[in-house]
């Protein structure tokens, strides 16, 4: 449920709200057409969090209307692919709004999220992976999940995954992220008891087909507990990592 709609309904059962303002803030449910988008209003109240803008393909003024819209109906704002232009902007309106370049995420919360009780902990394959690795963390952050990072265990290096056994058996959900063969997935789930979230990512050469082949590998994985996302979709692994550790 989101902020807004919780502080109301407080409110109302303390008498210091009337119906009239109830109407006002209900009235964009369950969506609401600005033409050229349809806003879900009802999302929050449906899965928990607000909708998630994407930011590639859409104009600054397209990105920053919609954002404003969100960030007035729920008080919580998430842009992936998003320009530097666009939080620009922005910022001028909401000094807290935040952009992290590496991830390419915009980022906005009225109040501090309610902590889960379970970390996240994200793996990297290699360094060049940390890009999709920054898209998961921030995605974690914004919905309340305590997160922690693993970088460059590849199975190049078998030790290196192998002596961080302890940090592996304390995570209660965990996200892989490889490209070039993907293998590290399968290696991870085969050491614990945990929900592994695999992302294949277009890091690796020729063959690799831009995270085809690990995408491949990930899908047959012969250890149980994979699940797997799409190429380089860190946000998307995020957010279903966040679902279960709710």
């Amino acid at each position: 449920m989101t902020d807004k709609i919780t502080r109301m309904l407080e409110d109302f059962r303390a008498s210091r709200v009337s119906p009239e303002k109830i109407r006002r803030t209900l009235k964009d449910l369950p969506y609401q057409d600005i033409g050229f988008a349809n806003i879900d209003n009802h999302r929050a109240l449906r899965r928990g969090f607000p909708e998630v803008v994407f930011g590639k393909g859409k104009t600054v003024e397209q990105v920053v209307k919609i954002s404003q819209k969100i960030i007035s109906h729920d008080g919580i704002l998430l842009v992936t692919h998003a320009d530097k232009k666009a939080y620009l902007k922005l910022k001028k309106r909401y000094p807290r709004v935040k952009f992290d370049e590496r991830a390419k995420i915009i980022s906005y919360r009225r109040s501090k999220p309610l902590l889960k009780a379970g970390t996240v902990l994200i793996i990297t394959a290699g360094t060049a992976d940390l890009p999709v690795a920054a898209e998961a963390k921030a995605t974690l952050e914004i919905m309340g999940n305590p997160v922690g990072l693993l970088c460059d265990v590849g199975v190049a290096g078998l030790h290196r995954i192998l002596d961080k056994r302890e940090r592996l058996e304390a995570a209660g959900v965990i996200i892989v992220i490889a490209g070039m063969e993907g293998a590290l997935a399968s290696v991870i789930s085969g050491l614990v008891s945990k929900p592994v979230i695999a992302v294949p990512t277009s890091v690796g050469y020729g063959a690799s087909f831009g995270g085809i082949a690990p995408l491949l590998t990930m899908m047959n994985s012969c250890s149980p507990g994979i699940a797997v996302v799409n190429i380089d979709n860190g946000f998307g692994a995020a957010y279903f990592a966040s679902l279960i550790n709710r």
